[in-house]
C-alpha cells in the first residue's frame, strides 16, 4: 500500500513539490535547526499524491473542470458562485480507505511521540509539480485545536476544499496557473498551547522599508490567528541585529498594543476556537519578556542565515510548558531581491479636517470616494479607485483589494493581513484606526496620506499634493558630507536608504512633543503638580510605569535608538532639547514649570536651562536617556550637541553637569558638539573649540541675530538673508577656526538647497558637512556637486 504521509524528519526543502512550501520549510527546520536550539513542533505531512488520490477516487477532476469553465474571466461576477460549487463538491467526497489508513496511522505514531492529550494544527500547503517555486501563501485554510480521528479527517477534507476558496481561484487566475495542475499537501502539527499564553509574527527585516539590520516581532495573547486576520492591535518589538549577540540591550523599541481580544480553545462541539475579551490587566501587559524577545530574535536571525534570505516567521508560546516555538517560516517576498534605485517624497500642499488616523503603510498619498463594506460578498459595491473602509480583512478579501486606491481598517497592526497585502500590491493602507467605519461616511471623498511616518491620516475631501522622485544613481558623487535633519523616528528606516552620511541634527523636540507629550519637570516633580486634570492625564499616559520619570527616559531613549540604529555606524548628532519657554508650557503640566517671557526666542532656552534649578532635573532625564542609548544599547554613533550656548563659561558648566550625570566627553568615544548660532559663538570660536568636540552652524538663528531681526516678523522678514555679507563673514570665520583647531564643522539649514551660490560659498570655505531636511536633500546634493566642480576648476 502506498504511503501518503511523511513525518517532518523525512522531508526537507527538496520535498517542496511533494509537500508544498510550508511543509517543506517545517521539515527543513525540524531536521536541521532543532540542533541549534530552535524548537519546531513535531508533525507530519500528507503529500500531494494523497490529494490526487482523493480527486481520482471521487472522479472530481472532470467535474471541477466543467465548473471552472463557467467562470466569468472578465469581471469575475460569478466567482463566489463558482467557488461555492467547487467547495461543496469536494466536501461531499469520500476518503479512500487506504488514504484514511495512511493518515490515521501517522496520527497514531504522532500521539505515541507526544502523548494522548495532543491537539493538532492542520494547515494547507499548496504546491504544483511543474511550479515548485510558486507561492500560494495565505490562499488556503488552516484549522486549529483538532482532536481525534474524525476531526482530523474532516479538517483534511476542509483543507482540500479550501483549494477552491474565491481568493485561491482568483490568485491562480491572476498568476496564469492551471487550477487542475495545482495540488494540496496538508501539514498536521502538534498544537502549541498558545491559547494559554501568546503567539505572533516576526520579520527578519523591517517590513515597511526592507531595512536589513533589525528584527521586528509582534505578539498577542492567545492564538496568533488574530494578528494575521487583523482583529487586534498587537505588541510590537524592534531588535537591533548588530548588538543582538553582545552584552548590550538589543531591543531598541517596544510598543504596547491594545490586544482587546484573544483567541482560545472553545468548549463547544461546533467550534474549535472562540474569541473572548482580554482582561484590562492583560491588555496593559507586554506578552513577552525582554529575554523572550531576544530569544525569538536570535532564532529569526539563525533562520534567515540558514535560508540566506529575509524571512517571515510565526511563533507561539506554550502556556503549559512556558516554551517558545517556531511554527512557520517562509521567505519574505517584497524586499528580498529589491534594490532601491529611486526615491519619491510625497507632501500635502494643504490640509483639511482630520477624520481618523492609524498605522500607515505605503509612504504615499491618494484620494478617492470611501466605500464602507462589511463582508467580501459586497465586493460588487466597490468601484475601481475607491477607498475601501472595513473593520478588518482576511484572505477572503484578496480579490477585492486590487481594485481599491487605499485600504482603511478599524483593527490590525503592521503584520496584519491588510498590511501584508498592501505591501505586496504597493498600495496605501491605514490599519488600526479604531473608528474608521464610524467616522468615515460611505461615498465621502477622502484623502489618505501615509507619507509622514508610521501614522497614516485620513482627511476630508480631495486635497492637493506634490511628488518628488529622484533616481539615486543620477545624483552626483560629492566630497562634502551630506546629512539629514530628522526628528521623527518613524521615518528613520525608510530614510536610511538615502545617500547620506548620517544625521547632522536630530531634534528631540519632535519626540517630546509628539510621543512623550509631558513636560519632564512634571514627571520629575509629579507630587508637586497642583492641577488635578493634569495629574489625571499624566497617570493615563504613564500607566505601567512605577516611576513616572522612567516613562520619559524610556520613550526618549527608544526614539533616539531607532534613528541611531537606522544609520549605524554613521554619526547621529542629537541636539539636546531646545524648546522655548512658551513651547515647553504647551506640554502637559508645562504651565506650572515655565516662566512667562516677553521674548522667548532670546530667553530661557538652550544651555541656560540645563544647569538652572527650574530645569536641571529635566535635563538629567535627557542625559539618562542618552546614557541608555550609548552605553546600554551600544549605539556609540550618537554624538550630543548643546544648543544656544551663549558663553564659554556656560558651556563649561553644561559639560561638567553632563559628566556628573555620566556623559563625559571622550568616555566610550563620546563627542559633545555645540551649535554656532549666536555671534558670541563666532567671536570666541577658539575658546568654544577648547571645550567642545565639534561645531554645527544653525544658519537660521545666526542670521537673525547677526542682522538683529525677528525672522517671524512679517514686517521685516524680507531682510532675512543667509547670503548677507555679514552673515557669510561670520560663517567663513568660524569654519576657518574649526579647521585650524582640527574639529568638525557642519551647517544645518535650507539655504544650500535653495541657493546654489550659498552651497558654492560653503564648499569654497571648506565646510565638512551640510545637513538638509529630506525634501531639500536632492537639490542640495546637486548644488554641492556643481559647487565642487566649480571649486575644482578654480584650483
Amino acid at each position: 500500500m502506498l504511503n501518503y504521509t511523511l513525518d517532518f524528519n523525512q522531508i526537507d526543502i527538496k520535498s517542496l513539490a511533494k509537500v508544498g512550501g510550508k511543509n517543506a520549510s517545517l521539515g527543513e527546520m525540524f531536521q536541521h535547526l532543532s540542533g541549534r536550539g530552535i524548537k519546531v513542533p513535531d508533525g507530519f505531512a500528507i503529500t500531494a499524491e494523497a490529494y490526487w488520490k482523493f480527486m481520482e477516487e471521487n472522479s472530481f477532476v472532470n467535474v471541477l473542470k466543467d465548473i471552472l469553465e463557467k467562470l466569468d474571466r472578465e469581471k469575475y461576477s460569478n466567482l463566489h458562485i463558482i467557488g461555492q460549487e467547487a467547495r461543496t463538491l469536494i466536501k461531499e467526497g469520500v476518503f479512500p480507505y487506504d488514504l484514511q489508513i495512511s493518515i490515521l496511522s501517522a496520527y497514531k505514531n504522532l500521539i505515541e511521540r507526544l502523548g494522548d492529550d495532543c491537539s493538532l494544527a492542520v494547515r494547507s500547503s499548496a504546491t504544483a509539480e511543474d511550479l515548485p517555486e510558486a507561492s500560494f501563501a495565505g490562499q488556503q485554510e488552516s484549522f486549529l485545536n483538532i482532536k481525534g480521528d474524525d476531526q482530523l479527517l474532516q479538517a483534511c477534507q476542509d483543507c482540500y476544499a479550501s483549494l477552491f476558496t474565491d481568493r485561491a481561484i482568483k490568485y491562480r487566475e491572476d498568476m496564469g496557473f492551471d487550477h487542475l495542475e495545482v495540488a494540496l499537501s496538508i501539514g498536521v502539527q502538534q498544537m502549541v498551547r498558545s491559547d494559554l499564553a501568546c503567539a505572533g509574527v516576526g520579520f527578519s527585516i523591517e517590513p515597511d522599508s526592507g531595512f536589513r539590520d533589525v528584527v521586528v516581532l509582534t505578539g498577542t495573547w492567545g492564538l496568533g490567528e488574530n494578528i494575521v486576520k487583523g482583529r487586534v492591535e498587537p505588541d510590537e518589538y524592534t531588535v537591533f541585529k548588530p548588538t543582538l549577540n553582545s552584552n548590550k540591550q538589543s531591543i531598541i523599541s517596544k510598543k504596547l498594543g491594545s490586544k482587546k481580544e484573544m483567541l482560545v480553545y472553545s468548549e463547544s462541539s461546533e467550534e474549535n476556537t472562540i474569541n473572548i475579551p482580554t482582561s484590562v490587566n492583560r491588555q496593559n501587559q507586554f506578552v513577552l519578556s525582554d529575554k523572550e524577545v531576544e530569544q525569538l530574535a536570535k532564532w529569526t536571525v539563525v533562520i534567515e542565515d540558514y535560508y540566506k534570505m529575509p524571512m517571515d516567521i510565526e511563533w507561539a508560546k506554550d502556556g503549559v510548558t512556558g516554551e517558545l516555538y517556531i511554527v512557520q517560516a517562509r521567505p519574505e517576498t517584497i524586499y528580498a531581491n529589491k534594490k532601491i534605485r529611486a526615491f519619491t517624497i510625497f507632501r500635502l500642499k494643504n490640509r483639511s479636517r482630520l477624520i481618523t488616523s492609524g498605522t500607515g503603510l505605503g509612504n504615499s498619498i491618494t484620494a478617492g470616494k470611501a466605500r464602507i463594506l462589511n463582508t467580501p460578498d459586497q465586493a460588487h459595491l466597490l468601484r475601481e479607485g475607491e477607498v475601501l473602509v472595513t473593520k478588518s480583512t482576511d484572505p477572503d478579501w484578496d480579490p477585492i483589494l486590487k481594485k481599491a486606491a487605499a485600504v482603511i481598517t478599524d483593527t490590525g497592526g503592521r503584520t496584519s493581513h491588510a498590511a501584508i497585502v498592501a505591501r505586496e500590491l504597493g498600495a496605501v493602507a491605514i490599519v488600526g484606526t479604531g473608528d474608521g467605519t464610524d467616522t468615515i461616511k460611505d461615498g465621502q471623498m477622502v484623502t489618505v496620506s501615509t507619507a509622514r511616518g508610521k501614522t497614516g491620516h485620513v482627511y476630508e475631501g480631495q486635497l492637493e499634493w506634490e511628488e518628488k522622485s529622484v533616481r539615486l544613481d543620477q545624483l552626483p558623487a560629492i566630497e562634502t558630507k551630506t546629512m539629514l535633519i530628522l526628528g521623527d523616528p518613524d521615518r528613520a528606516f525608510h530614510y536610511a536608504a538615502l545617500p547620506v552620511d548620517g544625521v547632522g541634527l536630530m531634534r528631540l523636540e519632535f519626540v517630546i512633543n509628539n510621543s512623550i507629550r509631558i513636560h519632564p519637570m512634571a514627571l520629575a516633580k509629579f507630587d508637586e503638580i497642583q492641577d488635578i486634570h493634569v495629574r489625571e492625564k499624566i497617570e493615563i499616559l504613564t500607566q505601567g510605569y512605577k516611576i513616572k520619570t522612567d516613562y520619559f527616559i524610556d520613550k526618549l531613549s527608544q526614539a533616539v535608538a531607532t534613528i541611531a540604529a537606522a544609520f549605524y555606524p554613521k554619526d547621529v548628532i542629537v541636539r539636546m532639547s531646545d524648546f522655548k519657554s512658551n513651547e515647553y508650557a504647551n506640554l502637559i503640566g508645562g504651565e506650572q514649570f515655565e516662566p512667562t517671557e516677553q521674548n522667548p526666542m532670546l530667553g530661557f532656552r538652550g544651555a541656560s536651562r540645563y544647569c538652572h534649578e527650574k530645569y536641571k532635573a529635566g535635563f538629567r532625564l535627557e542625559c539618562e536617556a542618552m546614557k541608555i542609548v550609548r552605553n546600554k544599547m551600544g549605539l556609540t554613533n550618537v554624538k550630543l550637541m548643546i544648543p544656544f550656548c551663549r558663553t564659554v563659561e556656560e558651556g563649561k558648566e553644561v559639560i561638567d553637569q553632563m559628566a556628573e550625570y555620566g556623559l563625559e566627553s571622550g568616555e566610550n568615544g563620546l563627542e559633545i558638539y555645540t551649535m554656532i548660532e549666536i555671534p558670541s559663538n563666532v567671536i570666541l570660536a577658539n575658546s568654544f573649540a577648547e571645550i567642545f568636540d565639534g561645531f554645527s552652524i544653525g544658519s537660521n538663528d545666526l542670521t537673525q541675530l547677526v542682522l538683529g531681526l525677528d525672522r517671524d516678523n512679517e514686517l521685516i522678514s524680507n531682510l532675512f538673508d543667509e547670503n548677507n555679507p555679514a552673515v557669510k563673514k561670520m560663517i567663513a570665520e568660524v569654519i576657518q577656526v574649526a579647521r585650524e583647531q582640527g574639529i568638525k564643522i557642519g551647517l544645518c539649514g535650507q539655504a544650500p538647497s535653495d541657493f546654489p551660490e550659498f552651497a558654492q560659498f560653503l564648499v569654497e570655505e571648506g565646510i565638512d558637512s551640510i545637513s538638509f531636511n529630506v525634501d531639500a536633500l536632492f537639490e542640495g546634493i546637486k548644488n554641492i556637486g556643481i559647487a565642487e566642480i566649480k571649486n575644482l576648476v578654480k584650483v
